[in-house]
């Protein structure tokens, strides 16, 4: 991908985030669209894309200014510019499920809903936000992971797969009125990782500012910069989860934490062959496995 693309994509995120608590209800609407559906927005005039998301054409271009671009112009470029190589990959997978959905099973479907959500990651992800989450994890001395209702296979899964390769993690998933006493030791040393997608969990939220005012380093991984999660973490790191059903898709999030923790194990790789070498001898004496 080329790099100047990059740079324009994330700066567009970084600036909402940036102004994100100066916005109008209206500017958070455009926000959202804007995240959303890169795609369809980067070929909207300022007064086309008010009219899609309901708001007035001037609201529209001060939003732009809001955001320290020179006009509206200046931030459609800056959409282009990302969406241009990803286009007709992505126009090959809307096919793909328009033709799942016209007479294709559920099966077919969802295989090509959880595709396209990955390829969305793949598209949008900050690899900045990636590699800074990654050394965050390798420096903290405490690593406290915290996931709950559908979150918590996501959150138990990290955990459980970390902790193989580091002994300093902790993962919160469970529990009712001892969540913030597990954190009580948390310090400016350690990291907090909080995982959600809508519907966001309040509890994840509030453990999360309460970690933030202990002084710890804060990171999310979650759907968009508007998450409430994303906008209390020091680095965001973002997966497609949507899915035309009652549940959630964490094909990709799942993806991306699998990515955190094989980049982690890498970087440790030496250490990380004296441990699991031990597991071995262990698992292997008490027939852990089949």
């Amino acid at each position: 991908m080329n790099l100047e693309k990059e740079k324009n994509y994330v700066d567009l995120t970084s600036r909402i985030k940036e102004n994100f608590k100066k916005f109008s209800e209206s500017q958070k609407i455009i926000a959202t669209y804007l995240l959303k559906y890169s795609d369809k927005a980067a070929f909207f005039t300022a007064a086309n894309l008010g009219k899609v998301v309901g708001v007035s054409e001037s609201t529209v271009v001060r939003f732009a200014d809001i955001l320290g671009y020179e006009g509206y112009p200046a931030l459609q470029k800056d959409l282009q510019n990302r969406i241009k190589n990803k286009l007709n990959t992505v126009s090959r997978l809307k096919r793909s499920i328009k033709a799942a959905n016209s007479g294709e099973s559920i099966l077919y479907e969802v295989f090509r809903n959880d595709i396209n959500n990955i390829q969305k990651t793949m598209d949008n992800i900050s690899r900045e936000s990636f590699n800074r989450l990654v050394e965050e994890m390798l420096n903290a001395e405490y690593i406290y992971i915290v996931g709950l209702r559908t979150a918590t296979s996501l959150a138990y899964f990290m955990g459980y797969t970390l902790h193989l390769i580091l002994k300093n993690v902790t993962t919160i998933t469970f529990g009712v009125s001892d969540l913030f006493e597990r954190l009580i030791n948390i310090n400016e040393k350690d990291l907090i990782i909080g995982i959600t997608f809508p519907r966001y969990t309040l509890q994840t939220v509030r453990i999360m500012e309460y970690a933030k005012k202990k002084g710890a380093k804060t990171a999310a991984i979650t759907d968009n910069i508007m998450s409430p999660l994303a906008q209390l973490a020091d680095i965001s790191v973002f997966a497609e989860s949507s899915l035309n059903s009652f549940i959630d898709s964490f094909t990709a999030p799942l993806s991306l934490i699998n990515a955190l923790v094989t980049a982690v194990g890498v970087r440790r790789r030496r250490e990380n062959l004296e441990s699991l070498s031990e597991l071995e001898e262990i698992w292997e004496k008490y027939k852990v496995f089949y």
